[in-house]
């Protein structure tokens, strides 16, 4: 029998213009469930459900293989969801079409090469087998991007503090005219982004950081024509710039990611002038404790982070491995808070985070939501514990 509102699987088949064999395939394949099964094992299908198809076959369009869909998608009852998967998928867009201009000219220029010299130039070949593999890579580094993104925007938004965390900074730097600048870590360079109409027009900053897709987001945000700006991806521990070529490096929530934070302080060092400064952040004990207890409230499965960052490079110790490799450390203290009355922004932050909540929490989406707006609808005050230290050699 048939029940109000779902359609059978020939119905949906054809509303989404497709076979009801690769309907099938995705249900056995476990990407796409119906939502109500009859007691005769007839399979239906809701609005909903076509939503999620459509998701499904753009980032099959895209070249994402079913394992990597399996990943992206998230089975949601809530508009707000819905609409950053949208605007993930216009930036997934965005990069895939950056990525086959560039292929288009590799092809181009080996094709010429080759009909010039009567022989391929390998290295040429060699960037254009690169060029063809970043696809791979495109979901991580988008993920990354997004996730980061997530984050920010929560602080952004809801911070007690009206000057904001990135203005904040800013203004400790003292950045002036003729400076030349890198930070590590830019992430989704909200630093910049931030504080564009104050900076000198004559200045040179150098962006990095290890994702690529990340780099490709602050070049469009920041625009390709601002040539105050470079980009390069840089293994801190490695940094590949000459001795004393900065006046100022940015460490912004970096150290504590960091496999040997001693030998990364130590290519900061090298590459600072003289009289130059080095501005790194990070967290304390007690940053955003009412996130992670709401989420053990919930599940007390869920775990944020693998790792306390604060224990390997935090507000507590972090000056006494400063003072390893600066002769100056001085630690600046943020003040401020977070508040809201709403679910999505905090449901956004947890589900960012790099932890285990993504195993617990997308099949009982709705139920956590629920559980959230119960939690935030008189007000929900989260403590944040952050601050800068500024280095001097």
């Amino acid at each position: 029998m048939k029940k109000e509102g779902y359609y059978s699987s020939g119905q949906f088949a054809k509303m989404a213009e497709v076979s009801v064999r690769t309907i099938r395939y995705y249900d056995k394949q476990n990407i796409l469930k119906p939502s109500y099964v009859n007691e005769n094992g007839a399979r239906f299908y809701s609005d909903r459900d076509l939503a999620r198809l459509q998701q499904i076959l753009l980032l099959k369009f895209l070249g994402f293989s079913l394992d990597d869909i399996r990943e992206i998608t998230v089975d949601t009852a809530d508009y707000h969801m819905m609409k950053n998967s949208l605007e993930q998928q216009h930036k997934l867009i965005q990069d895939r079409i950056e990525q086959m201009q560039l292929v288009e000219t590799a092809i181009r220029d080996t094709a010429d090469a080759i009909t010039k010299d009567h022989e391929p130039d390998w290295s040429q070949m060699l960037r254009l087998i690169h060029l063809t593999g970043m696809e791979t890579s495109l979901k991580r580094q988008y993920q990354d991007s997004t996730n980061i993104t997530a984050r920010i925007n929560l602080h952004q938004k809801y911070s007690v503090n009206k000057q904001g965390w990135f203005p904040w900074i800013y203004q400790q730097a003292g950045i002036r005219s003729d400076m030349h600048i890198l930070e590590l870590g830019c992430g989704n360079g909200a630093l910049w982004t931030e504080n564009l109409d104050k900076l000198p027009e004559q200045i040179s900053i150098l962006l990095s950081d290890t994702s690529e897709g990340m780099l490709r987001d602050v070049r469009r945000t920041i625009g390709a024509g601002d040539i105050r700006f470079s980009y390069r991806t840089i293994d801190c521990a490695d940094i590949p710039c000459e001795d004393h070529s900065f006046d100022l490096v940015f460490a912004n929530h970096v150290l504590f990611y960091c496999d040997d934070i001693d030998q990364v302080c130590r290519e900061i060092r090298r590459v600072l002038k003289k009289d130059g400064l080095f501005i790194c952040s990070t967290y304390g004990s007690l940053h955003m404790k009412e996130i992670s207890q709401l989420v053990q409230d919930f599940d007390p499965h869920i775990q944020l982070a693998a790792d306390n960052l604060y224990e390997r490079f935090g507000l507590d110790n972090g000056a006494g491995l400063l003072h390893r490799h600066f002769t100056q450390v001085d630690l600046s203290r943020y003040e401020d808070s977070i508040y809201l009355k709403e679910p999505e922004p905090l449901i956004d932050y947890i589900l960012s985070c790099h932890g285990n909540q993504n195993q617990y929490l997308l099949n009982r989406y709705k139920d956590f939501r629920n559980f959230v707006q119960k939690e935030t609808q008189k007000g929900f005050t989260i403590t944040k514990d952050a601050g800068i230290f500024l280095c001097r050699v």
